[in-house]
């Protein structure tokens, strides 16, 4: 009896651990971000062809709890151009693309306004009529700086979008749709009330910044991350500058100051085809892990997975 109780005895430990593990991985969270997606011109017309320019990374994407990216155009058929050296605009048939693939969108960007207000304002209709899931711009100054609130497995966790590069006239105002402008009392309060008013657990932001071509982050892009952790973020994620940057591990939070291009066409340089999917892991007890993701873009702007690389 002795010999088969330690028998017993030892399959149940077995069995308490197959369990334990088992539930907590059903508790670990994963978030994939990417970089700007801009789907107007050869992108548009990929997805006018019936293709799909997010096929490669679709793998990628169903493995997660939440995929976000940065929408780097409008969306609509309406609107004036605005006075600047580029303009962009999607035709809506990429929405049921975008909605397949992404739980959220940034539309904190300097394209967002390309159109004007009344543009903006129409693809903010497209987007709710199609279940898409935005942040980081809205009607007005009180939606723009909301974080977007996702309940998963337990956690709460809420996504702030910023844009600070111009031309600022894209702005929300009080009586005006926009985005959310990336000013340091703006951004301090988002995270506080992110923690005190929405009950987040984990708080990330989604800056958009930087200078254009440049690898390294400037001083100014340094300073803001560094708030973002001071107040309360758990990761800062960034993109503008069209390729990807430096990573800092900041009192232990990362800072990714670029995820770079991951569907854009019209660059021609190694660096500005290169783009990142970066996966987030959340474990049960909040700690955090990062993959990093290599998107290769082609003459159409269209990325394909180029496998993982290493995370410095």
């Amino acid at each position: 009896m002795t010999q088969l109780f330690k028998w017993v005895y030892r399959i149940l430990l077995i069995l308490i651990v197959c369990v334990n593990s088992a539930s907590a991985e059903n508790k670990t969270i994963k978030i994939v971000f990417v970089g700007d997606i801009m789907l107007d011109d050869l992108p548009g017309k990929y997805i006018k062809d019936g293709n799909d320019p997010f096929a490669s990374f679709s793998a990628l994407f169903q493995s997660a709890d939440l995929t976000i990216g940065n929408l780097e155009c409008v969306v609509g058929t309406s609107g004036i151009a605005e006075d600047k050296p580029f303009v962009l605009r999607a035709h809506p048939r990429v929405l049921p693309v975008l909605k397949k693939h992404f739980s959220a969108l940034s539309l904190a960007n300097n394209h967002s306004g390309d159109f004007g207000p009344a543009a903006f304002s129409s693809m903010l209709d497209l987007l709710n009529e199609s279940g898409i899931k935005y942040f980081g711009g809205g009607r007005n100054l009180q939606e723009v700086y909301a974080p977007i609130i996702f309940d998963i497995k337990g956690k709460r966790i809420a996504l702030l979008a910023y844009n600070l590069f111009f031309p600022r006239s894209f702005e929300a105002l009080d009586d005006r749709p926009g985005n959310a402008w990336g000013e340091n009392d703006y951004v301090r309060e988002g995270i506080r009330r992110a923690r005190s008013v929405h009950q987040a657990d984990i708080v990330i932001t989604y800056p958009h910044w930087g200078w254009e071509n440049e690898k390294i982050a400037s001083a100014n892009q340094v300073a803001l991350a560094h708030l973002m952790i001071d107040s309360g973020a758990d990761a800062v994620i960034g993109g503008h500058p069209h390729v990807t940057q430096n990573i800092e591990i900041y009192k232990g939070k990362t800072i990714f100051y670029s995820l770079g291009n991951f569907v854009f066409d019209s660059f021609d340089t190694e660096e500005t085809n290169t783009g990142w999917a970066v996966e987030m892991t959340i474990q049960a007890d909040s700690t955090i892990s990062w993959n990093i993701y290599e998107a290769k873009l082609d003459g159409n702007g269209i990325p394909r997975n180029n496998g993982q690389i290493k995370f410095p």
